[in-house]
């Protein structure tokens, strides 16, 4: 499918403070994909057990208008969410969430899934377009994302659209040897 095609398809766009339960409903789904062990840091249950306060609290802080984070989806033909990737705002001088030091401001991708019946068409890719289109609107110098060392389809798909490995590796506290890799991207 081409990038027109999938404009025609597709609606991608931020989502809205009031579309929490859609946000809840598609991390859920993507909390139940095969691969879900080794690209996302919580389980299902975990995220099942959290209260609504918490996805209307997340839906608000990374919908439209917020200034530190930004959800977009991918909407099918039927207004289903298909597809989601977010983009963070870490700020020079502050700790990521493994606690190492942020030395410059940057994009930190998270939270990237497409429904398997819609991943190969390019949808991935017009939601990173997305997203990395409103980090460079905010003046961020690159984007960086953490891909789990086994999860070989991500960093394809990854090296793909530009992102390059840093050098950089984060182990997961409690997982034994596991390790996580940064991949970065500069702005162009």
């Amino acid at each position: 499918m081409s990038s027109p095609e999938i404009a025609e398809t597709y609606v991608v766009r931020a989502i809205r403070a009031e579309e929490w339960p859609a946000v809840k409903a598609l991390r859920l789904r993507a909390l139940q994909d095969p691969v879900a062990h080794l690209a996302f840091l919580e389980t299902y249950d975990q995220a099942l057990a959290k209260p609504d306060s918490f996805w209307q609290e997340r839906a608000a802080g990374c919908g439209e208008g917020a200034a530190g984070a930004r959800q977009f989806v991918a909407e099918g033909p039927d207004g289903e969410w298909v597809g989601t990737v977010t983009m963070l705002m870490e700020e020079a001088g502050t700790k990521d969430w493994a606690g190492f030091p942020v030395d410059r401001r940057q994009g930190h991708v998270v939270g990237v899934y497409v429904r398997p019946e819609h991943r190969g068409c390019g949808l991935t890719e017009v939601l990173f377009d997305e997203a990395l289109e409103w980090a460079w609107r905010l003046g961020v110098e690159r984007v960086r994302l953490i891909v789990h060392e086994d999860n070989g389809r991500a960093q394809a798909f990854y090296r793909r659209v530009g992102f390059a490995p840093s050098g950089v590796t984060v182990p997961l506290s409690g997982v034994g040897d596991e390790r996580e890799l940064e991949m970065v991207i500069e702005r162009p």
